[in-house]
């Protein structure tokens, strides 16, 4: 079984996927250090010299190959936007998959995510912590329909990595 962590970027998901992994015995793999391996580039460099549009396709492109890949054994951690775009959600349900979605608060992510915002394409510009409220409460509001199809969505609010993990493993089995 492949199991994808999905939510928006600064969620979580590269911290508790390997938690996760750990726990199944499964492999752990960063989506997004997947793409870079393949395309060779940082995803802020895919975005600064090729574009968000080539990143996306590039994005679904890597997403089958992984999808087909025969090692079911494993734990995904998605980029905040791969559910989100073009067909990438229905590839990861129609596969042999469960999906989890960490559902946070935006405030709390706007203020998770100040701190690091220069490692961040999307938001590297971003000239106060409001407009990247904003910016955050509209990409849920968007991204929340693909979000919550996952197969368990955990509320996120104040816990450790592990006691995440633990509520993660109890509603998967």
């Amino acid at each position: 079984m492949k199991y994808f962590l999905m939510g928006y970027m600064g969620s979580g998901k590269s911290t508790i996927g390997p938690l996760l992994a750990e726990a199944l015995s499964y492999k752990f793999l960063d989506f997004d250090t997947y793409i870079k391996e393949a395309e060779g580039n940082s995803i802020s460099e895919i975005f600064k010299n090729k574009g968000e549009i080539y990143f996306r396709k590039a994005e679904t492109r890597h997403l089958k190959a992984l999808i087909d890949e025969n090692d079911d054994d494993i734990v995904v951690a998605l980029g905040g936007g791969t559910p989100c775009y073009g067909n990438n959600l229905q590839l990861i349900k129609e596969a042999n998959t469960k999906t989890m979605y960490l559902n946070w608060n935006f405030k709390v992510l706007a203020n998770r995510l100040w701190e690091a915002k220069a490692e961040r394409p999307l938001i590297a510009s971003m000239q106060s912590l409001e407009d990247l409220e904003d910016y955050i409460r509209k990409h849920l509001f968007e991204r929340g329909f693909y979000y919550n199809q996952a197969d368990v969505v955990v509320k996120v609010e104040t816990q450790s990595p592990e006691t995440l993990t633990a509520e993660i493993l109890k509603k998967l089995l």
